[in-house]
């Protein structure tokens, strides 16, 4: 019995190891680990996006992906929603786990107005030294303009993942007075995508506009909620991606069914629909 459980767990070994993402389910072989709230945590499944409408709380868009992360959704579900409400210019408002700046470019070039977070990753504001916010761009004399006065100019570029990466350093950081709140290197460097400027203005319209983000949490949380209540706050009755996607589809149609009758009365529904 022993030898016989070995030698199945080494052909699932060998399957994990031929996987793209080194994941597998035997219960489900379209299902992905999903991160959880609890760090380290996880739970396999599958990943639902949806666009919402602020002033209704209708889900004019969705989708069901078993990729865990959504940092490359943004556009994509955007798009969606302009197709599907049929306008050419919004608002759109996402959590910081969406913040990728080529998906911001996408938007800015589709003239999507677009609130998304950026997350806070840098070490240095971990240790209490200078981020690179601290850090203001110059556009005129393309330098970067550090807490001390000085400049940090333009040095190199090179590519990085495919993006285009200048960097910024400045020749006096080794005899600056205030070099310990900054960097523990000789020199501080600076880095800017060559489309920067678009997360740039991201940024600046979040400062002026915070508010956005409990719009967010009062608009797309919503029908999370009602619909996990609804489905018993279980898991998905369906297995593989088409099909998770097909009862994922069901259940936001009776969502929004329900709520367009909660809107505007279920004979003016009726009547609508009949027209």
């Amino acid at each position: 019995m022993l030898k016989n459980e070995m030698a199945r767990l080494k052909k699932l070994e060998v399957r994990l190891l031929q996987a793209p993402d080194r994941q597998i389910s035997l219960t489900d072989p379209d299902a992905r680990c999903m991160a959880t709230s609890g760090r380290g945590k996880g739970i396999v499944g599958y990943n639902v996006q949806t666009a919402v409408d602020a002033r209704h709380h209708l889900i004019v868009a969705h989708e069901v992906t078993n990729v865990s992360y959504d940092r490359n959704q943004l556009s994509k579900m955007a798009m969606l929603a302009k197709q599907a409400i049929g306008s050419d210019t919004f608002d759109v408002v996402a959590d910081r786990g969406y913040f990728r700046g080529e998906e911001l470019r996408a938007c800015d070039a589709a003239q999507l107005t677009t609130y998304v977070p950026k997350p806070q990753t840098s070490g240095s504001l971990a240790k209490g030294r200078f981020g690179k916010r601290d850090f203001i761009y110059k556009p005129k004399d393309d330098e970067y303009e550090c807490p001390a006065g000085q400049r940090l100019i333009h040095r190199y570029t090179r590519q990085e993942n495919g993006l285009t990466i200048h960097r910024y350093l400045s020749s006096t950081y080794p005899r600056c007075t205030m070099k310990s709140q900054c960097t523990t290197y000789d020199y501080r460097r600076v880095s800017r995508w060559e489309h920067e400027a678009v997360v740039e203005a991201v940024e600046r319209r979040l400062d002026k506009e915070p508010w956005s983000m409990s719009v967010r949490r009062s608009t797309v949380e919503h029908p999370f909620g009602t619909l996990e209540s609804r489905m018993g706050h279980t898991h998905f009755l369906t297995r593989t991606l088409p099909r998770a996607r097909t009862e994922m589809s069901l259940h936001i149609l009776a969502y929004n069914l329900k709520r367009v009758m909660a809107i505007m009365g279920t004979k003016p529904l009726m009547a609508a629909m009949r027209a």
